[in-house]
């Protein structure tokens, strides 16, 4: 359980960087996301979230 406080923390450090590294291109990618269609951001999502169980099962072993 801690593992996956750790990974949130982290993500939320990592998405806090991007936003005060780039505040406006984050801004102009957040704008494109409101005009992709539904069926593409399930796709998109989907697919990192496989990635996201995939990856640490093969770093873990």
């Amino acid at each position: 359980m801690n593992d996956l406080f750790a990974a949130l923390a982290l993500a939320v450090v990592v998405e806090g960087l991007l936003y005060a590294a780039f505040p406006t291109q984050m801004k102009r990618a957040l704008a494109s996301l409101l005009e992709t269609p539904n069926s593409s951001l399930r796709v998109v999502a989907l697919s990192f979230a496989a990635a996201g169980l995939v990856v640490p099962y093969l770093i873990r072993g």
